[in-house]
């Protein structure tokens, strides 16, 4: 009997393992520069993969400017039938009840928490508002060139650029990761960031993992 338990635990572990393997995106090999080929590479994406929920941003807790196609949730303190879940529409509007048609897109939800508070006071005296972004859908981002699968990506959370990686599958064989270049606009102008892939997982140059923003795009020659 004691054998048959501990032969039972040991597949019931071996299952568990083969399982938790199995949310890991097994990505094309590729040479040496690739993330693929190399053992530590491969266990450093592993842990930085992304997961992309939809989890709840706190409006107290995130600054994430509003697009259009985000889902928040808006909640009146004992006022159910003011609470609502709504997408931001093409024009950057949301719907609300007694306050109509509001700009959503281009505020934080701290900012739109204010402004909804601001104009319930018409009908209440001192409104509680929350706002919680419930999906992130307007989070895009650029890949161009030498990667797996290039194109848009639309994120749900925030992204670095190692986690975005792993979303194109990774490098292809003819890839200079040493030259990647990230173009970002700031203030009305273009910005060129030279990211060195190598240096990252090397730990050579850590702070070279910069979280993406929305509208990045990522050169791969």
């Amino acid at each position: 009997m004691k054998i048959g338990k501990v032969v039972l635990g040991g597949l019931l572990i071996a299952s568990f393992l083969i399982s938790a393997c199995g949310v890991v995106r097994v990505l094309p090999k590729s040479d040496d520069k690739g993330f693929t080929s190399n053992p530590n590479s491969r266990r450093l994406m592993a842990s930085i993969a992304p997961s992309l929920p939809s989890d709840a941003l706190e409006a107290d807790a995130s600054d994430y400017i509003l697009g259009s196609e985000d889902l928040i949730e808006v909640m009146v303190w004992k006022n159910p039938d003011l609470s609502t879940t709504v997408f931001v529409r093409p024009d950057g509007k949301i719907s609300l009840p007694l306050i109509g048609d509001l700009q959503a897109a281009g505020l934080t939800s701290i900012e739109l928490r204010d402004s909804i508070k601001v104009l319930l006071r018409r009908y209440k005296k001192t409104p509680e508002v929350s706002v919680i972004v419930r999906e992130i859908n307007s989070f895009s981002i650029f890949f161009v060139g030498e990667v797996v699968q290039p194109g848009k990506i639309n994120l749900r959370s925030e992204t670095s650029f190692l986690q975005a990686i792993t979303l194109v599958g990774g490098f292809t064989e003819f890839a200079e990761v040493k030259k990647i270049i990230l173009l970002r606009r700031e203030h009305g102008r273009e910005r060129r960031i030279k990211i060195n892939y190598k240096d990252i997982v090397s730990g050579d140059d850590p702070d070279g993992n910069i979280m993406l923003k929305r509208g990045d795009t990522v050169l791969v020659p």
